[in-house]
């Protein structure tokens, strides 16, 4: 009987601070990183998946991954993998574990990793993307995945079983959809706050070129420099492309409102992050301020139980989800279905390194399954550190093009993992010599 044998963590950093490639008012020169995780079972088969962080600091992401590991090693793959509710269960719920959360920070996103590994174990020995799998597993098995556990007052297990079925009505005409079509994207790539004018503008002529229909910008710095930044973006894109402005929870709730307010001219699409994740009432206040600009959030959000606040309060208009932030595959299901509930619209967050190829099946899966629309919906575009994955994301046309090969995409190449394993890799010591000072990590 197959067994998990092994759980082998890497921390992985790029130098990307050296361009300020991912630069905003709060991340000011992050080195774009990941705990990166290998689960091996005793028949030699391999899920993989990663923690995004900035840095300092990935380090302690990868001895909490560790840690949790030591309550996978042993256990039988299949029954595993053919019950990842109670995988995730054993993760989440371990009764000493879970003192370091409970269920959020870096305890939270080390159970995600090991869950998202089982994941990818499952969809790769049914050689299946996630999406795909996901989108033809039985509504009933979906929701034994989901936890529960504090939403049954706004997301019943019947309630979301009723979406998944609904959403079976039509699913293979979608699916057809999105293989022939994609999946409406947008980019950051221009807006990095540590980027100049020059290049602000040249990457955000040559988005639209390339068929994005919405570009973003950080903001939050000096109130003078976002104004002059957003009117040269406007300028560069023209009146038809969607601006969306992100704050990375730099401003009180009042200071919020009177910030986006002065952009107003420019015609921001949505606000971004405007305060802090976990403050649902200012959240809330800034919505009713700034309208009709709409407020989007969740890239921070640390689990199920705030989106279920922030969409209860009627705090959001764009549900922002992450594929490593909160505790894998399984409680991104219940953010989906608790959007669905609500009717918010979600655009997944990808700022960072990873996150393109993962986040995407989240997006197929909502469409083909829960949603059934892409209307107001689009997947954010960071043109970095693709190459590094053995199955990178691909965007033609402004879309996403749907991920064909099993798994979930987190699968990077032993050569670069080798080369920026941090601190000791031949990347980093060539860095530190001079040699990767111009275009380090591209």
């Amino acid at each position: 009987m197959s067994r998990i044998t092994s759980v082998r963590v890497r921390d992985v950093r790029f130098p990307t601070s050296r361009q300020l490639d991912g630069s905003d008012a709060v991340n000011v020169a992050p080195d774009y990183s990941a705990a990166h995780v290998t689960v091996t079972t005793s028949d030699g088969e391999s899920g993989q998946a990663l923690v995004f962080t900035c840095g300092r600091g990935n380090e302690v992401v990868a001895a909490a991954i560790r840690s949790y590991g030591e309550l996978l090693t042993g256990h039988s793959t299949d029954a595993l993998i053919h019950d990842l509710g109670g995988a995730s269960r054993l993760l989440v719920h371990d009764a000493q574990l879970r003192w370091l959360g409970p269920e959020k920070g870096v305890s939270h996103m080390a159970c995600g990793a090991l869950v998202n590994a089982l994941w990818d174990l499952r969809a790769r020995r049914e050689g299946l993307p996630l999406w795909l799998l996901l989108s033809r597993m039985a509504p009933e098995e979906l929701v034994d995945a989901v936890d529960f556990t504090h939403l049954r007052d706004t997301l019943t297990p019947q309630e979301a079983l009723d979406l998944l079925r609904a959403g079976q009505q039509g699913r293979e005409e979608r699916i057809g959809l999105l293989r022939r079509e994609g999946y409406p994207a947008y980019t950051t790539t221009p807006g990095w706050l540590g980027y100049s004018d020059e290049k602000l503008v040249r990457l955000s002529r040559q988005a639209v070129a390339d068929g994005f229909g919405m570009i973003k910008l950080k903001v939050g710095g000096d109130p003078e420099d976002d104004r002059r930044r957003l009117r040269l973006a406007r300028e560069a894109v023209g009146p038809d492309v969607r601006i969306s402005v992100d704050a990375n929870q730099r401003w009180e709730s009042g200071e919020a409102v009177e910030r986006v307010r002065a952009l107003a001219e420019f015609d921001p699409w949505w606000i971004e992050e405007p305060t802090s994740t976990d403050d649902i009432l200012g959240h809330a206040a800034i919505r009713r301020g700034v309208a009709p600009v709409k407020v989007a959030t969740g890239e921070a959000v640390a689990n199920r139980i705030v989106f279920k606040q922030l969409l209860a309060a009627g705090a959001i208009d764009v549900m922002q989800i992450d594929a490593t932030r909160v505790a894998g595959v399984n409680e991104n299901l219940a953010n989906l279905l608790l959007a669905a509930k609500f009717e918010v619209p979600v655009c997944p967050h990808a700022g960072g390194v990873g996150l393109c190829e993962l986040v995407q099946h989240f997006s197929f899966f909502d469409h083909a399954a829960v949603s059934g629309s892409m209307e107001g919906r689009s997947i954010e575009f960071v043109d970095h550190l693709h190459e590094h994955f053995t199955d990178p994301v691909r965007v033609v046309g402004g879309r996403y093009a749907a991920p064909e090969a099993p798994g979930i995409g987190a699968g990077m190449h032993a050569e670069s993992l080798d080369t920026w394993e941090y601190p000791d890799g031949d990347g980093w010591q060539a860095d530190r010599s001079g040699l990767h000072r111009e275009g380090a990590g591209r």
